[in-house]
């Protein structure tokens, strides 16, 4: 996540370097030139704008998914035994999970978890 935010920083970065780098210009600019120049800036712009867009979009599904409550069901094997837990997304791990109510319960290797969504109201 860290890596595709430094990336569209410095893609930003080289299009701003880009366009007010000063450019050596003959003595007289004909209009069609000067129009292009404006149309290639206001694309450019335009490119810049999509993108940081595009990066906050997907920057607040990711945390609006992770934010988001499952049933977690943990079978453990030796015995016929299940309990269910509310669990944010972004807490589960390999070896452990924490609830809602802020409870850290760590999974052996034999146990096995069923993850479930649920409506969050």
């Amino acid at each position: 996540m860290l890596t595709k935010i430094l990336v569209t920083i410095l893609v930003i970065a080289g299009a701003m370097f880009y366009i007010r780098q000063s450019k050596v210009s003959p003595a007289k600019e004909r209009t069609q030139d000067m129009g292009r120049g404006i149309i290639i800036r206001f694309a450019l712009y335009a490119i810049v704008s999509l993108s940081l867009l595009a990066s906050a979009g997907y920057w607040y599904w990711d945390w609006q998914d992770g934010n988001k409550v499952v049933s977690v069901t943990i079978v453990s094997p030796m015995s016929d035994d299940s309990v269910v837990y509310q669990v944010r997304k972004k807490n589960i791990t390999n070896n452990e999970i924490t609830t809602v109510d802020g409870i850290r319960v760590r999974l052996s290797n034999q146990e096995r978890i069923i993850v479930a969504n649920t409506v969050q109201e």
